[in-house]
């Protein structure tokens, strides 16, 4: 079969641009769509291609659809971007009889928003395994009713399917991610803020907690599945020359003892890049000689997840320490001279003193990246039942992380402008890693 899988472009929209004229923060998603590689592994003995819409504009989609034909499209999706697949979805169904299949974040959370005649089928969760058994039916002539963590759609009623119970078999390990079919793309796929080609690999899905506005835990049904040790070296391997390796697990390090044994394979393949892992701040102050030897082995970064640095929010979502810890996670990670990109999320709550004393934070404690996101419920997650009731916003093209689909305590004129400034602010501060 014909495949051709679709990374949407950047399509969310932007309040602080369309009401006060703000254009500095619209938020723009990059990197590889890792997840399509993967999709991709198992695919073997079909032809299947890649078109990454965040690199190449809506013609050139068009243009590539009519040259391959084919038998079946399949897209993944945010919930910022699920309006837009939508759109092209019904352009596709009027134009010839591909099966549409639609997975990635929002079908896992919200399958009931890709229940539409525009669509054939929604993968919920982890799709490696499920997608592949999807193709295979399809292939032989048959439908794909019946497949775990499959829905079939059947418009105007309710979506009946059965969940899959995820497990080490549905990382099917031994496949290795389709990196040939974004070869053209690739020189486009490198972290700005550092100047670095990137490529990426992935050590484990899931998590192993479950903060309150995190989609991660949902895509395995609460489960931490780690890949061998072997197969994510494979992977590093298989990316050849790229000189920067972007770990795009939600917790690296959530399971110390298969990272330990990882960094120790990497050192003895004397492998020489730079690495970019996400690690909780706890698990830096639990481990700290893991995040040295990760240090030897080239760990170059690490995304911390901050959030806050209010006890009180941070019990709010879950994150199961108090700030005292992050101050530590700190200190640990300025004594080994690794780069901190810390994620910090500005309720729209926040007063103008919040704003400050967040300001005072990260420069007091020197946070090289730090990065600034607007509190966004997305819908099917536990913040999304607590503050529902205080939504004004419905429209899913604005759930981006830049904009406040709750109201703001201060005037909203007032919360972008002190939000767009510290921003600004904080990218010019001078404490740039080198």
């Amino acid at each position: 079969m014909k495949i051709l899988l679709m990374n949407p472009p950047n399509c969310g929209r932007s309040i602080p641009e369309e009401e006060y004229g703000i254009t500095s923060l619209k938020q723009i998603f990059k990197g590889e769509p890792f997840n399509l590689e993967v999709l991709a592994g198992p695919l073997a003995g079909h032809d299947v291609q890649i078109f990454d819409g965040k690199c190449e504009n809506e013609d050139a989609f068009w243009k590539t659809f009519d040259q391959f034909q084919p038998d079946v499209v399949g897209f993944t999706s945010l919930t910022c971007e699920a309006n837009t697949v939508i759109r092209y979805a019904a352009k596709i169904r009027k134009q010839c009889k591909a099966f549409i299949v639609v997975g990635g974040i929002h079908a896992t959370y919200n399958p009931h928003d890709f229940n539409r005649a525009e669509f054939d089928y929604i993968v919920l969760g982890l799709g490696k395994k499920s997608f592949s058994e999807l193709i295979d039916r399809l292939a032989a002539g048959e439908n794909g009713c019946g497949i775990a963590g499959v829905a079939r759609t059947s418009p105007g009623k309710r979506l009946s399917y059965s969940p899959r119970q995820f497990s080490k078999a549905d990382l099917m390990e031994d496949v290795a991610p389709r990196y040939d079919l974004v070869a053209k793309y690739r020189s486009q796929y490198y972290l700005e803020q550092l100047g670095l080609a990137m490529g990426f690999v992935i050590t484990a899905y899931g998590c192993t907690h479950n903060c309150s506005f995190c989609t991660i835990p949902g895509i395995t049904g609460g489960k931490y599945l780690t890949h061998g040790s072997d197969a994510v070296l494979r992977d590093i391997q298989t990316l050849g020359d790229i000189p920067f390796i972007r770990m795009v697990d939600a917790n690296t390090f959530g399971n110390a003892a298969q990272a330990s044994e990882l960094c120790a394979k990497i050192l003895k393949a004397g492998i020489r890049k730079k690495f970019f892992a996400d690690v909780r701040a706890d698990t830096i102050v639990q481990h700290p000689d893991l995040l040295a030897k990760w240090k030897e082995a080239g760990l170059y970064a690490v995304v911390v997840g901050f959030e806050d640095i209010q006890d009180e929010r941070l019990q709010a979502y879950n994150k199961k320490y108090q700030g005292h810890v992050i101050r530590q996670a700190i200190d640990i990670l300025h004594d080994l001279g690794i780069v901190i990109v810390g994620d910090f999320i500005a309720s729209p709550q926040y007063s103008e003193n919040d704003f400050e004393k967040l300001e005072h934070f990260i420069v007091t404690h020197k946070i090289e990246i730090p990065v600034l996101s607007i509190l966004t419920p997305i819908p099917g997650t536990t913040l999304y039942d607590q503050m529902k009731k205080d939504i004004v916003i419905f429209d899913l093209d604005y759930y981006t992380f830049t904009n406040a689909v709750t109201k703001t305590k201060m005037p909203e004129a007032l919360f972008y402008k002190a939000y767009a400034d510290l921003v600004k602010r904080l990218h010019e501060k001078p404490h740039r890693p080198q």
